[in-house]
């Protein structure tokens, strides 16, 4: 039975039978009032929110118009992170829609543990709106919920009633994770808080709870994983963790050390992690192993402890790495795959003289290479009758819309910029993608 129980006992014990009821804030928004004005709100623009709750209130209670307009506004927000058909069915709280993982990357995520234990209760510890915890159950795994808030845990079980109602049932327990009994813990997955009163955190010491703290609670319990942020420095990485960096649609989302007790739990063989194929390696944990998984082709990269690439004269293509594999420091990976070399020695741009596919990096053919200067871009630009150019850089300090704005662009083409540095001097290479 799905439930909410208020415990801090082991999640081997059986909890109490009888679930909690629902929070004042959530349980008027259940209701056939509540789901009728949700409903009704579904597409309604923000622009004219003033004017539609005066009318609303006129039929019903204010109290209840407000949440249901500030839910709307967290549904619509949810959007790009759960997909307009969960995120409509959900329920959030503001630092639940901030903090929830994208629904593709925790599907992955849920994918990989179900590899690793087929058969093992996942721990969720700081839950959330539970987003991690739907898609464990869409796996077919048990999951035991924890977090700390009361309305976020009447949150996290109404949505995984919603969304996994026929998966294997999730408990939802609201405790301290700091004192929370994981004694008998199959498998742990720990979501700190990265946001505090300011803002994000940037120290992993400072997460809530702290780094140290998910590590060693994962280490007792012999697997799981920590989510972190992606831009953790590498040297925070434990040796006995691999880590993983994630993108989706050529974003980085989020980054995760897994773990697993050699001779733990899990159906897989732990390999050495080579180049990088198709939902590859999801049962392996290799210590020490940086990974790039990019969604939502799936393609995964491991490292093979190459050292850097040489810096070379810029070729007829260049390859501009996905930011999964950039965080994960796998630019020579994607390199020598390439049969290519970097244009300097701090800039992640791959040259190379042959087209070559890569599901890891963006190819295009480069045209040009002019020293960076405004007017001599203007005037190669004009010449060329570009009406639309995509600006890229790394390296460069000039921000792309101030850009485009002085160049004053006409034309029926397109093409694309690269301000960059090349050997050290500041560089712009124009060029186009490759089909």
């Amino acid at each position: 039975m799905d439930r909410v129980t208020d415990r801090a006992s082991s999640p081997a014990a059986s909890p109490p039978p009888v679930p909690a009821p629902p929070t004042p804030l959530l349980a008027p928004l259940l209701s056939a009032e509540g789901q009728a004005l949700l409903a009704e709100l579904r597409d309604h623009d923000p622009a004219q929110e003033l004017a539609l709750a005066t009318r609303l209130r006129r039929e019903h209670p204010a109290e209840l118009v407000s949440a249901a307009l500030a839910q709307a506004r967290l549904r619509q927000r949810a959007v790009a992170k759960f997909g307009a058909e969960d995120a409509y069915r959900m329920y959030f709280t503001p630092n639940g829609v901030e903090q929830a993982t994208r629904g593709s990357v925790a599907a992955h995520r849920a994918a990989r543990f179900r590899a690793l234990a087929p058969d093992a209760r996942v721990t969720d510890l700081c839950c959330g709106i539970g987003g991690d915890a739907i898609e464990l159950a869409r796996a077919g795994l048990a999951v035991t919920a924890v977090d700390l808030d009361p309305l976020t845990c009447e949150i996290a079980l109404t949505n995984v009633r919603t969304l996994a109602p026929d998966d294997p049932p999730v408990a939802v327990t609201r405790a301290d994770v700091l004192e929370y009994d994981t004694t008998g813990a199959d498998t742990l997955f720990i979501d700190p808080a990265r946001r505090g009163g300011r803002g994000r955190i940037f120290d992993p010491e400072a997460y809530s709870p702290p780094l140290s703290w998910a590590v060693d609670a994962v280490r007792r319990a012999g697997a799981g994983a920590v989510k972190i942020a992606p831009g953790i420095p590498h040297e925070l990485i434990p040796d006995d963790f691999e880590a993983e960096w994630i993108s989706d649609g050529g974003d980085v989302k989020e980054a995760v050390l897994w773990h697993r007790r050699e001779g733990g739990r899990g159906n897989g063989n732990v390999d050495g992690g080579g180049g990088g194929g198709m939902r590859d390696g999801l049962a392996s944990v290799v210590p020490g192993t940086r990974r790039a998984t990019l969604l939502p082709s799936g393609a995964t990269l491991t490292g093979r402890g190459l050292p850097d690439p040489p810096v070379r004269p810029v070729g007829r293509f260049l390859y501009e790495p996905d930011g999964a594999v950039i965080r994960a420091h796998l630019v020579a990976e994607v390199a020598e795959d390439l049969d290519g070399g970097l244009i300097d020695e701090t800039i992640a741009y791959i040259t190379a003289d042959e087209p070559r596919r890569s599901a890891f990096a963006t190819a295009y053919e480069i045209t040009d290479q002019l020293p960076f200067g405004l007017k001599k871009l203007k005037a190669l630009l004009r010449e060329r009758e570009v009406g639309v150019l995509t600006v890229k850089k790394r390296g460069s300090a000039v921000e792309p819309e101030e850009l485009r704005r002085r160049l004053k662009l006409k034309g029926p083409h397109a093409t694309t910029v690269f301000l960059t540095r090349v050997a050290g001097a500041p560089t712009m290479l124009i060029g186009h993608p490759v089909a």
